[in-house]
Parts: structure tokens; sequence; C-alpha cells
């Protein structure tokens, strides 16, 4: 019976879990550059065209930019993780403007997560390509410890 009642607690919290923007964040970040040193904060990637803690590609840049005017100097995304992260809440307010707000406000579910992870991975439509399902798995595991 106690086996049975811990049990049901525990399904129960894993079925009312909240995400926040920053734990969504945070785990993209851990997978997209892990063990890096500073947090990912100067690493480049893909032979450079993917910059800083979030990988991210000046197309990306560009597009957020139109959203964020403020966002003027794509280098920025290599050695400042604030900037980097302004960039990735720029493009995500763009495409999934609903999750990015529910997150922000700590009331985020994963389904919230998963959709800015792969969006984040696959470009605007991210959310509906297959190739973008392991990414995601990658990005689950780590919001999740």
């Amino acid at each position: 019976m106690i086996r049975i009642a811990i049990v049901a607690l525990l399904l129960a919290s894993t079925a009312a879990a909240q995400y926040t923007w920053h734990s969504t964040l945070d785990a993209i970040r851990k997978v997209e550059t892990g063990g890096c040193p500073n947090g990912g904060v100067g690493t480049k990637g893909d032979r450079g065209n993917a910059l800083g803690p979030f990988q991210i590609w000046k197309i990306y840049h560009t597009d957020a930019a139109e959203r964020d005017k403020s966002l003027t100097d794509y280098r920025k995304c290599l050695t400042s993780r604030s900037y980097s992260e302004r960039v990735v809440k720029a493009y995500m307010s763009r495409y999934c403007g609903a999750a990015v707000r529910r997150l922000a406000k700590g009331a985020g579910t994963l389904a919230d997560v998963e959709l800015v992870a792969r969006i984040h991975n696959g470009g605007p439509r991210g959310h509906k390509k297959k190739a973008t399902l392991v990414y995601w798995a990658k990005v689950k595991k780590e919001v999740s410890l």
C-alpha cells in the first residue's frame, strides 16, 4: 500500500512539473557546449559558423534582430552569455511566443521546452522535423536532471 502511494506521488509530481525559461536555456546550453569552459562563452562550432553558449548562427541572429532592434552585433554571441540569451529569446518570441511567456512565468510545460529546443535546433519549423528528435532527447535529459 505504501509503495502504491509513493508511486502515485512520484507520478503526480512529474505530471505537475513546471519549467522555466532559465532551466530551458541551461539545458540547451549544456547540449550545445557541454563541458566547454566558461559555460560555452568563447566557443565556436560548425567550422566557426556557430558562436557562443548556444551555438548561434548568423542567420539566427539576423532573424532575432528583426524582432529586437537592440541586437546589433552578432560577434557578441561569442563573448556574452546574456547577449546570447537575448538572441534566443527574441528568436523564440517570434516562433513560439506563448511557450516563451509560460516559461518566463515559471509555468512552462515539457511540451514548451520541447518546442523551444527543436526550433532552436531546426529553425522556425524545427518542431515538425524528425531530424530534431535526437537533439530533443538530449535536451530533455538535461532539463530533467
